[in-house]
């Protein structure tokens, strides 16, 4: 299969680039959010691969102050969050790329909320119109770069956070994280049974996207496994 033809920019809402390769435009879709000098957030084990060092080379290169924030747990908690705001304001960041799988990619977009806030975390749980209380103009923007294919926080509008002293994950949730500029980025990833099943049963995949989820399946109902590109993109709030 040519992935090539697959190369496009889509929106629903949030617009997306889409194709493989096109990790290589992260600092320019960083430029086009008004980044100069991005936060790279995203887990300990990815930090130490040689793709982090590439995203944050190319950034530098590009002549932003791209930084790197890499204390994140597999379930983030708010002190991930708060510790991740911290890191933001210290290096005079403007921007988050948020680089992961689901847990990355959910702090690194709590991060991009908190930066400015006057109210705590937990008053932004999806709880009622808790929403309404977001200080919008706060928020920072965020390109979202994932590393797997299921979770779709990078479209989401949520993030699920670990509150460690009531024991319990909460939803934090505000509409904009989905409403306006997003640039996918694909990289050739093999995907599990687990993320074909959950991307399968996206209703909003998009005609062309939905072949390479078929082709996929039929390859891992034929081969036992799969290979395919997976999604990145970036939010402006």
């Amino acid at each position: 299969m040519d992935l090539n033809q697959y190369r496009m920019n889509w929106n629903y809402p949030t617009s997306m680039r889409v194709g493989v390769g096109r990790i290589s435009e992260l600092a320019e879709a960083c430029r086009q959010l008004g980044m100069r000098a991005p936060l790279l957030c995203t887990d300990p084990g990815l930090a130490a691969l040689p793709m982090i060092d590439a995203a944050l080379r190319q950034c530098r290169d590009a002549g932003l102050k791209a930084g790197l924030f890499s204390a994140i747990k597999g379930n983030p908690t708010g002190a991930n969050v708060m510790d991740g705001v911290a890191a933001f304001k210290a290096g005079g960041h403007d921007g988050v790329i948020a680089f992961g799988g689901g847990s990355a990619l959910d702090a690194g977009k709590a991060i991009a909320l908190m930066v400015g806030q006057d109210r705590p975390l937990w008053d932004f749980e999806d709880v009622g119109d808790n929403a309404s209380r977001v200080n919008v103009a706060g928020m920072a923007p965020v390109v979202a770069v994932p590393t797997t294919a299921g979770t779709g926080s990078e479209v989401g509008r949520a993030s699920v956070i670990t509150d460690d002293a009531a024991h319990i994950k909460r939803i934090i949730f505000h509409a904009p994280w989905c409403s306006s500029t997003c640039r996918v980025l694909w990289r050739r990833a093999r995907m599990s049974r687990h993320a074909c099943r959950c991307w399968w049963r996206r209703a909003w995949a998009p005609p062309p996207f939905s072949a390479v989820l078929a082709r996929c399946m039929r390859w891992r109902i034929r081969w036992g496994r799969c290979t395919t590109p997976t999604t990145a993109c970036s939010t402006q709030y």
